[in-house]
């Protein structure tokens, strides 16, 4: 699945190519989505002008000029592609995990543009479209999540506040959407590795000053992550062809039994499963 970085990636292929273009047409070939596509989609959508292309946590939002707009989550397959129909594009892709040109199947919406196709791709089919009518109807879908790392929401107080007292290891809260939204399984271990947490620490026992480090590293290494062009785990492109070259940085994910990349540590990179999802750290640094 996507995280943040990559879903920030897909925003800005998107911002490029069809910001202020109208939508001519929608097809919709499988309503049945995570969320069955709404039966209105195509009339809601049609003749009205992007405004903007924003992102909030992993989610895609697409706006009009009339401030109503929809949705995208990609979940854990779904991937956006822009095929320019007077051109034969080398890489259609500006999404994650999946093929790099427009496959032949599980193409479920298409929004024609003049000159310019987005198409939705998903064989999982985990991902879906909500639509909204304004401001305070799009607010509302996002109103048990927590804030973003960018957020100045998400500071040093409320990290503090929030997980004192908590049983739950601080891996599983980095995760935790009501917590704070958009990082998922690779960047909450990056994030820890340059914390110096173990991800099995109870949120309780967290020292202030840690705090303080996650607070820190969850900005930069996301920054860094959005920098290179996020992580290319499988064949995630932007619709340039461009990997991300995030995964090169890589201090502890899918690094097992690798030594610490640290001067002068002398640990080794363990991978432990919480909450069935692996976590990579190391066992010196990160004691």
């Amino acid at each position: 699945m996507p995280e943040l970085p990559e879903v920030e990636i897909v925003r800005q292929s998107l911002e490029k190519k069809v910001k202020n273009k109208v939508i001519q047409k929608v097809i919709v070939k499988n309503r049945n989505l995570r969320f069955k596509i709404n039966s209105k989609f195509k009339r809601r959508l049609h003749k009205k002008k992007i405004k903007k292309i924003d992102r909030f946590s992993k989610y895609l939002i697409i706006t009009f000029q009339d401030e109503s707009g929809f949705i995208i989550h990609l979940g854990m397959s779904g991937t956006i592609h822009l095929h320019d129909i007077n051109k034969k594009n080398t890489f259609t892709n500006t999404s994650f995990y999946h093929s790099p040109i427009l496959p032949k199947k599980h193409n479920h919406v298409e929004i024609q543009f003049n000159k310019i196709n987005l198409i939705y791709n998903d064989p999982r089919r985990f991902g879906y479209f909500l639509t909204f009518n304004n401001k305070i109807e799009l607010k509302k879908k996002f109103s048990h999540f927590g804030p973003e790392p960018f957020s100045n929401s998400f500071n040093a107080e409320y990290i503090i506040k929030y997980l004192k007292k908590k049983e739950k290891n601080i891996k599983n809260f980095l995760l935790d959407q009501k917590f704070v939204s958009g990082i998922g399984n690779i960047y909450a271990s990056e994030i820890l590795f340059f914390s110096k947490i173990n991800p099995c620490t109870k949120a309780k026992n967290l020292k202030k000053k840690e705090c303080r480090k996650i607070l820190l590293y969850s900005k930069l290494v996301l920054k860094e992550a959005i920098k290179k062009g996020g992580s290319s785990i499988r064949d995630f492109k932007n619709i340039n062809g461009k990997k991300g070259t995030f995964q090169k940085d890589f201090k502890v994910y899918q690094r097992e039994n690798l030594k610490c990349s640290k001067p002068k540590c002398s640990g080794i990179i363990k991978k432990k499963i919480i909450s069935n999802r692996s976590s990579f750290f190391c066992n010196y640094c990160q004691k």
